[in-house]
């Protein structure tokens, strides 16, 4: 009796776990059926970066690919196969490639409908120009690891090939490499480690995009390898770890690192060096290593009072902002974490952000179920869909849908609404671009 009675007990618990699991995954595939709606209602949309393509016919709907994704919520399971729900999401890590043993995942970038215009770049990432590579985000890659790899590479193969500064003279370098973020200070490292001579020049500080982070935001790394400096086994890492170790390199491989120079045009010199130009001058090298990222100029407000001094197109510190009535406008993943970061950190009056349609779609799962949160305690207030007809020093107007304008008080406004594309530069270089349309 007592063995029928514990059987029918462990039935009964088997059952109810199974109930609940398939709950739970109704749940998420409910979720996920959503945001396939927003990606739908968004037109057709063109991830940043490398992402997958899943071939249905091949899925077998293991779920593989889904507990494989680092990010967690750019791939998940509809109608029992794999479908790809947040794109923009997507930072390229490419586990979902990996994990899946059908070759039903393929890695590609831009989509059949749109393409994604990119500089051609070979195995060693140089361009059609001779001497001239690019590295990292600039050429379609996200990933900080991938960006680390990509310069090294790019500087392994600049030390093994030919092109040195003729005559050894000072004023001409072996390599000057145009920006400081994670691929510009690995191929840097690689340029010294090799023994050249070399220069990094970057138009704000060490460390590129991600200064522009907001405070506290933890980005994916795995185990950078960098030349001269070894390894640093991290799986995540916040901003301020980032910069710390950005910091720390430079510090114990004496960096040499140039500030506040804007690169303007790059000339070859016809005599195997090229003429780097920016706003303090000129400089000379046999190579020149791009790795400017995909930031471009920030997209301006497009509104009167786009020029007041109120108006900024990034976020550095929140505390700056303590007791001020501060819009952030955009609804990307930039924005919307700007927008928790200040109601988190910065002690404002009121936090409010502005963005031109109905829902956060182009922003990961993390950061939207956030501001959700927020929104929902009254600590951000969502002002959707408008958008920015005016502002003046003590506030701001915002239009909506239905031609309403509403004017709210407002100190400071934070601008992140993309920016323009770095093709045009990288055309006046003589660099070749290609368009990916759904394509390695």
């Amino acid at each position: 009796m007592i063995t029928v009675v514990i059987v029918a007990g462990l039935v009964g618990i088997a059952l109810l776990l199974s109930f609940a699991w398939r709950s739970l995954e109704g749940a998420k595939e409910e979720e996920a059926v959503d945001s396939l709606a927003d990606m739908a209602a968004m037109g057709d949309v063109i991830p940043p970066s490398l992402h997958p393509i899943i071939d249905t016919s091949r899925c077998v709907g293991s779920g593989a690919c889904v507990r494989a994704c680092p990010e967690h919520d750019v791939i998940a399971m509809v109608g029992g196969q794999a479908r790809l729900i947040n794109p923009l999401g997507c930072v390229g890590h490419g586990a979902c490639a990996v994990a899946c043993g059908f070759e039903a995942i393929s890695l590609v970038f831009g989509t059949a409908e749109r393409g994604l215009e990119l500089p051609q770049v070979d195995r060693h990432f140089q361009t059609n120009q001779s001497g001239v590579y690019i590295v990292g985000e600039l050429g379609g890659m996200g990933l900080i690891r991938n960006a680390v790899s990509q310069g090294a590479q790019a500087a392994t193969h600049i030390a093994a090939g030919e092109r040195r500064a003729p005559g050894g003279g000072a004023d001409v370098l072996d390599v000057i490499v145009v920006g400081a973020g994670p691929a510009g200070i690995s191929a840097t490292l690689g340029a010294l480690d090799a023994g050249l001579r070399v220069a990094l020049i970057e138009r704000e500080g060490l460390g590129g995009t991600i200064l522009h982070y907001p405070r506290a935001k933890v980005v994916m790394t795995g185990a950078l390898e960098f030349p001269k400096y070894g390894t640093v086994k991290k799986r995540t890492m916040s901003k301020e770890a980032l910069v710390e170790l950005w910091e720390d390199i430079r510090a114990k491989t004496d960096l040499p690192l140039i500030t506040g120079e804007l690169v303007e045009s790059l000339t070859d010199a016809g005599d195997g060096t090229w003429i780097v130009r920016s706003n303090a001058g000129e400089r000379r090298a046999a190579n020149v290593v791009l790795a400017l990222g995909r930031r471009g100029s920030p997209r301006k407000l497009g509104a009167p009072g786009e020029n007041l001094k109120k108006v900024n197109y990034g976020l550095l510190e929140p505390e700056v902002f303590k007791d001020q009535h501060v819009l952030v406008v955009g609804g990307g993943n930039s924005a919307v974490e700007s927008a928790i970061a200040l109601a988190d950190l910065g002690g404002c009056a009121s936090v409010g952000i502005s963005y031109r349609r109905t829902e956060f779609a182009r922003c990961r799962g993390d950061n939207k179920r956030r501001i959700a949160e927020l929104m929902a305690e009254g600590r951000v207030r969502g002002y959707l869909p408008t958008n920015v007809v005016r502002a003046d020093e003590t506030a701001v107007s915002l239009k909506s849908e239905d031609g309403s304008v509403e004017t709210i008080e407002n100190d400071a406004i934070i601008v992140q609404i993309g920016g323009t594309s770095p093709a045009k530069l990288l055309e006046s270089f003589g660099i070749r671009m290609v368009t990916k349309y759904g394509e390695a």
